[in-house]
């Protein structure tokens, strides 16, 4: 169940405004596309999302990237673009840390039916 505008909803949840049809979303698109380990998928795509953010903030180049995180460009080229299948969640853990960033990972106790991993990078 989520909030969305004060009100209670529920993932999956359809309805119909002004003839469009809106369903709920789960919060994790992985796991609202039927994709298995959706929780680490989404975890790791919020890891190249804080790596991408730095990489804005710094106006960096791929090829300037690539260089201060100890890679070559292709790979650069495949995280801004959202390709991260030849990326480990390890390389973009080892990444924020050359990039400054402390990492926070937490184990809570199960509240829904679908733990949660919840990452930030901090600093």
């Amino acid at each position: 169940m989520t909030t969305v505008n004060g009100k209670k909803v529920r993932f999956g949840e359809v309805k119909e405004i002004n003839g469009i049809r809106i369903e709920t979303g789960s919060g994790n698109v992985f796991r609202d596309l039927g994709l298995p380990n959706s929780r680490l998928r989404q975890a790791k795509a919020r890891l190249a999302a804080e790596v991408n953010a730095i990489i804005d903030d710094f106006d960096w180049t791929q090829a300037e990237a690539a260089r201060k995180l100890g890679t070559h460009q292709p790979i650069i080229s495949a995280l801004r673009r959202g390709r991260l299948e030849d990326i480990s969640s390890e390389r973009l853990l080892g990444w924020l840390g050359v990039l400054n960033k402390d990492i926070e990972i937490r184990v809570m106790p199960k509240k829904r039916s679908e733990p949660r991993i919840l990452v930030s990078a901090v600093g």
